[in-house]
């Protein structure tokens, strides 16, 4: 059982929570942080001095004083009022996320919140109570309001979630699991929805599967590479080493690792070709920088994952209660939408290998890669979704971060976006795995027709796993099953999996 701190989470742990289930409790520094802060509130409660969301109203309403016998209701009435989220519902590991992260902060002892609310996040998790919540209508600021409004909404009782799949009230989700609904007291309810966990969350778990995405962007290149007949010599150490950038040096070394043994280089390094298209030639460049920038996402992640993002902010060594702007989803924003420009160039010059394989002008390979050019079209219209969806991409990357639009009466004038960014972020790593999965199909048809030619140990591995789920395009066939089954090898990491069995781990960010 993970125990949460409020200091020791990882971004690992995370995705442990979120997707496999692992149960969590609360430590026992945990619960003495807990209780410290909370007694600072219940004292605030009993005093008639404003103290902003405590006994007063929220936003633009914060110099209204609320009388004590209404601070309950305050609370109450700010989840019901604040729950205005639309679209498609958040995944589950997404909200699983979002509730691991929303208890860990919490539990760090800034917060006031009763021990008892945090045991009840946690008990909703462990029980698999999975809030419906709307994945739109989050600015990014003074948190992640509306979202996190809809998961506290069912620990009132209120509102729906998920039980083993099936959508039903709040009220009946808590029965099936055996727990009762809260009553929020003085702040609780500010606390709760007050934080940037949402977009943390969406940013966590794509920050997770982009690691596995560079791999395969890597081992993609590699087949590329192969199928193409390209040269090794641009991913020499030495060449990297006068850069030095990280990234360029993990990738120069996965591709050597990738492609080690290979007949298929071996045959043609006295050719007359000089060096490669900037597809192949720049692969460590450039699948090296967006690997760079996955690495500055995890630090920042790293560090929200584990911060205190509410509004105000109780100080118990210093018993002040003081009011800031850590709710502000800035450095979060900012990230997700570095990293959307990171993942979407992985697709960019991935969709340009792919066309290389596909044109017998810049191959040497069998036009469209079929043996029956004319009657059959091989693997031309891939190419077109290929392009379609980089397309889609350069849409999504524009920076969310760049906007802001000003709320609550103004009182909000400037908000992060940053939900919308990591939201994109995710779409866009979508995306990417399509066009890789579509590069990975035609690759290992330009391998096939280099036969008795033998690719690398890396790369080998690599054509045996997809051969496995695809056969050999012989004739025209519908190839959407065959891109989606080359999909699933990227989602369900096996392609990553029985590759690095073959030539060990590969690096994402360094060596």
């Amino acid at each position: 059982m993970l125990l949460v701190d409020g200091y020791s989470l990882t971004l690992n742990q995370v995705k442990q929570v979120a997707r496999d289930y692992e149960e969590v409790g609360l430590s026992e520094d945990g619960r003495r942080q807990l209780a410290i802060s909370r007694d600072i509130v219940e004292k605030v409660l009993e005093e008639e001095t404003p103290v902003y969301g405590i006994s007063t109203g929220f936003g633009n309403f914060s110099q209204v004083f609320i009388s004590k016998d209404q601070r309950e209701k305050l609370q109450r009435n700010l989840i019901l009022s604040h729950a205005t989220g639309v679209g498609e519902h958040f995944p589950e590991d997404v909200v699983r996320a979002a509730m691991l992260l929303r208890a860990n902060s919490l539990t760090k002892g800034f917060s006031g919140i009763k021990p008892a609310t945090v045991t009840m996040l946690l008990a909703m998790l462990n029980k698999r109570v999975y809030p419906a919540v709307p994945c739109k209508g989050s600015v990014g600021a003074s948190g992640d309001l509306a979202p996190l409004s809809h998961m506290v909404l069912v620990m009132m009782g209120e509102g729906q979630a998920f039980v083993e799949g099936k959508l039903v009230s709040g009220q009946e989700a808590l029965a099936v699991a055996g727990l009762e609904p809260i009553v929020l007291g003085g702040k609780e309810g500010l606390a709760l929805i007050n934080g940037t966990q949402m977009m943390t969350a969406v940013g966590c778990l794509v920050w997770y599967d982009a690691v596995a995405l560079m791999k395969t962007s890597d081992i993609a290149a590699a087949l590329s590479l192969e199928a193409l007949k390209g040269t090794r010599t641009a991913c020499d150490p030495r060449i990297s080493q006068v850069r030095a950038h990280k990234g360029q040096v993990a990738t120069a070394d996965n591709i050597l690792r990738l492609t080690e043994d290979s007949t298929i280089i071996s045959s043609h390094v006295n050719c007359s070709k000089v060096q490669d298209a900037y597809s192949l030639r720049c692969v460590p460049q450039v699948h090296g920088a967006s690997k760079d920038a996955l690495r500055r996402a995890e630090e920042t992640l790293a560090i929200e994952i584990n911060a205190v993002t509410d509004n105000p902010l109780i100080f118990p060594e210093d018993w002040a209660v003081l009011s800031g702007g850590n709710f502000h989803g800035q450095p979060v924003a900012l990230v997700m939408d570095y990293l959307k420009l990171a993942l979407a160039e992985i697709g960019n010059i991935s969709e340009r290998r792919t066309n290389r394989l596909l044109d017998t002008h810049l191959s040497e390979l069998p036009p469209f890669l079929t043996a029956y050019p004319g009657i059959d079209s091989g693997l031309m219209i891939t190419q077109y979704t290929a392009a379609s969806l980089v397309s889609e991409n350069k849409v999504l990357v524009h920076p969310a971060s760049a906007d802001s639009i000003p709320t609550s009466a103004n009182q909000e004038d400037h908000v992060s976006m940053g939900t919308i960014a990591a939201r994109q972020a995710r779409e866009i790593l979508e995306n990417v795995r399509h066009i890789l999965a579509i590069e990975c199909l035609s690759a290992v048809q330009g391998v096939d027709f280099l036969a008795p030619l033998t690719p690398g140990r890396g790369t080998g591995a690599a054509c045996a796993a997809i051969r496995e789920v695809v056969p050999y395009l012989d004739e025209d066939r519908i190839p959407s099953p065959d891109i989606q089954a080359i999909y699933q090898l990227l989602v369900k990491g096996v392609l990553v999996n029985k590759v690095e069995a073959a030539i060990g781990e590969m690096a994402y960010s360094e060596i």
